[in-house]
């Protein structure tokens, strides 16, 4: 399949911000695609390469594509970098230096760059697929499958001389590509697509394109339970929806954490479940799936990273006491003081992701996973067994002790035995408690978040009911001793439902001197030259950022505000949810997706609970 077409696809879903005009977009070309290609343009889509479990990533520099789009173009280095300063994009750079064949606007003389600015190559976009008759015949020749492979081959270029292999990669790509194709070949290799064609956007469109409105859970199900959007979208192409509904748990593939609601008190917990639950103790590690087979074992974080080279001594010894030949289980992986034998905080259980000194890490920060659930063992799905059932058969399939043991869990048949369990929960050093249904109807819900689970933490008895986990889409720059950093960060929660971050809060509290010399370093990497697609905000920061880096934040209360998107007009025209006298708690959630982060509709459950509880609250603006 040509890849130009992908690429005009790309840009007409760049055209809008509208995310139901996206889905009928990527709808209507993935109907018409080459089935045999679905599994590389799912990946392409979101600028990838490989499922997000895939340890391996393209990241290559601006700098080097750069170096690739002057040797391809011509035009030197320094007037390429300074279209890139005034752009921020490679691909735009790229883009409007390239003819329709791959030959330079001015071949190779030194255009002066002000000259280039005014005669810019025509861009050829914002057409309608009507208005593509001419476009329609030119093409580089470029297939979808040739650009996927030179991408993989700069992807795993590497040694003494890996930076001009990857240039000449690149440069093979450049010279036969089309002005747009060469704007999303370059927007690929930095894995920075801005097209918007997140996980539920493109979910939809394969719902729109292959199947029914009813069909949709399923295919979101089927996705969930393997991370690999490429396979989903294969195999309901060439299959249809019998093919989704077969696809299961297999150990290779992470399966997408379930996630629990939360409540501000025990007795309201309690009664949630009908006066009938089971309660476990909620360490303070690090949420690690491990998948076990016959001669390995692979440890993935809840943002599907690869922690086995951090955690070997926990891989070797879940294998040895393992007691099936396949399993795919959860705990947690906490730290432990070795004088005392005491839990420590999540702090010290993040050493182990060092990437140097793991053998002193192993030596010196000695851990146990605490394990909570199963759900696969040799070849059965246990998604949609119960919980008190998948418990049993996690017991069942170990010899625990040691390293490896089981969480603390009871069933609670009222408040009081609910109070007590928290009170030794919070003895035993731990965050709180987890309680799940009991019920025949307990199962493990990959991807989703539901009053099966609710979590309650100590951290409810105070001012609010628990921390926030925020998204930085955006920073201030100081003022008096923070000139000339960044003083304060725009914050947002997630809207699962339209795919958007949505502002909440202006952060300004709750750094040191070590981590605001920090930012820099944790945020320009993401920086944007303008609003990111997936964001919306109207209080306007000095910079923006992609949505990536999540941290901790605690507040006074929730309250409306004019000047926050998060629930626009929902509880008042004119007026979102803010956080008032918001602070950092030092916590950065590296160990958390973007879309993991709180959801609006959690701030709204609280800002409910809260104003329900009171008599009202104040509007502002100012949350400092």
């Amino acid at each position: 399949m040509l890849f130009s077409d992908l690429a005009r696809t790309f840009d007409r879903l760049e055209s809008t911000t509208k995310r139901l005009e996206m889905t009928t977009i990527l709808a209507d070309f993935l109907r018409t695609a080459d089935h045999d290609s679905l599994r590389d343009i799912a990946y392409l889509a979101q600028g990838k390469l490989h499922p997000d479990f895939h340890p391996q990533v393209l990241g290559m520099s601006d700098r080097l594509i750069l170096k690739a789009v002057s040797k391809s173009s011509g035009y030197q280095e320094n007037v390429v970098e300074r279209m890139w300063i005034e752009s921020g994009d490679t691909g735009t750079v790229a883009e409007k230096l390239m003819d329709g064949e791959g030959v330079v606007k001015g071949g190779s003389k030194q255009t002066s760059l002000d000259s280039l600015f005014e005669k810019p190559a025509p861009r050829k976009r914002q057409m309608s697929f009507e208005d593509m008759g001419i476009m329609e015949s030119e093409s580089s020749g470029l297939d979808v499958s040739e650009v996927m492979g030179g991408l993989r081959r700069i992807e795993a270029t590497d040694g003494k001389r890996s930076q001009e292999g990857k240039i000449n990669e690149l440069m093979s790509l450049l010279k036969r590509a089309t002005p747009v194709e060469a704007r999303y070949i370059c927007r690929i290799a930095t894995g920075r697509m801005r097209v918007g064609a997140g996980d539920m956007t493109f979910l939809d469109a394969l719902g729109e394109a292959f199947a029914t409105k009813e069909d949709r859970p399923d295919i979101e199900r089927a996705f969930n339970i393997t991370c690999d959007m490429g396979l989903v979208a294969e195999t309901i192409a060439k299959g249809g929806m019998d093919a989704i509904r077969a696809v299961s748990v297999s150990v290779g593939n992470p399966v997408k954490v379930m996630l629990a609601e939360r409540l501000p008190s025990i007795p309201e917990l309690v009664e949630k479940f009908e006066g009938r639950c089971a309660m476990e103790f909620k360490y303070d590690g690090i949420r690690i799936q491990a998948h076990i087979s016959r001669d390995s074992v692979k440890l993935y974080s809840r943002r599907l990273e690869d922690l086995t080279p951090n955690f070997p001594d926990v891989a070797r010894f879940l294998r040895s006491r393992c007691r099936h030949d396949e399993a795919i289980v959860e705990g947690e992986c906490v730290a432990i003081d070795p004088e005392t034998g005491f839990m420590l905080p999540f702090q010290h259980v993040t050493h182990r992701r060092k990437k140097h000194g793991i053998d002193d890490a192993v030596r010196d920060i000695p851990v146990r996973m605490f394990m909570f659930d199963m759900v696969y063992a040799d070849g059965e799905d246990m998604t949609m067994r119960p919980y008190l059932e998948r418990r049993r058969a996690l017991e069942e399939g170990f010899d625990l002790g040691g390293m490896i043991q089981m969480t603390t869990m009871r069933v609670v048949e009222s408040e009081e035995e609910g109070e007590e369990f928290f009170a030794n929960a919070v003895t035993a050093r731990c965050e709180g408690i987890m309680a799940k249904s009991v019920a025949s109807n307990s199962v493990y819900k990959a991807g989703n978040r539901g009053f099966l689970w609710i979590k309650y933490k100590k951290d409810y008895q105070q001012a609010l009911t628990d921390s926030f986990d925020l998204v930085v889409v955006g920073a201030f720059y100081g003022m008096g001793k923070r000139a000339g950093k960044y003083g304060a960060l725009l914050m947002a929660a997630y809207d699962s439902e339209k795919g958007m971050f949505e502002t909440v809060c202006k952060l300004g509290t709750g750094f040191d001197d070590a981590f605001l010399e920090y930012m820099p370093t944790l945020l320009n990497g993401n920086l944007c030259r303008e609003m990111p697609r997936s964001v919306d905000a109207e209080m306007i920061p000095d910079v923006w950022f992609e949505p990536t880096v999540v941290m901790e934040v605690v507040a006074a209360e929730i309250t409306l505000s004019p000047i926050h998107t998060a629930s626009k007009d929902v509880y008042k025209n004119g007026a979102g949810l803010g956080l008032r006298f918001p602070r950092y708690t030092g916590r950065l959630r590296s160990d958390k997706d973007p879309e993991q982060c709180t959801t609006v509709t959690e701030i709204g459950d609280m800002y409910e609970r809260q104003t329900h509880d009171s008599d009202g609250l104040s509007e502002t603006g100012d949350e400092e």
